[in-house]
């Protein structure tokens, strides 16, 4: 994996640090503010945006790192940034919680 590609995935873990802390301040916090979904949403289309760059920068990361799941990653920036009037905060929640740490642990992993 060429630097570029290294550099998107630090960034990738950046943003996945932020979603942690988001996490972290509760379920019913997020329920409750406005702010911190809207701070969800913005957290995965980094998110995805890093999966994109990374593949840009090396076109076979995604084939080579499945576990990265950098097409997941930009699937679900592009259904958040052109379908912001479908989105689901629960999904957005799980997301965040369930999908994010795992994806962050597989790029520490890899760095």
């Amino acid at each position: 994996m060429n630097q570029r590609a290294r550099q998107a995935l630090a960034d990738l873990l950046d943003h996945a640090a932020a979603a942690a802390r988001l996490i972290g301040r509760g379920r019913p916090a997020y329920q409750a503010d406005e702010m911190l979904r809207y701070a969800a949403e913005d957290l995965i289309i980094r998110l995805g945006e890093a999966a994109r760059r990374a593949q840009q920068a090396d076109p076979s990361a995604a084939d080579a790192h499945p576990e990265l799941e950098l097409r997941q990653l930009n699937d679900s920036r592009n259904v958040l940034a052109h379908g912001y009037d479908i989105v689901d905060a629960d999904i957005v929640w799980e997301i965040l919680a369930r999908d994010i740490p795992r994806v962050a642990a597989a790029v520490k992993a890899l760095l």
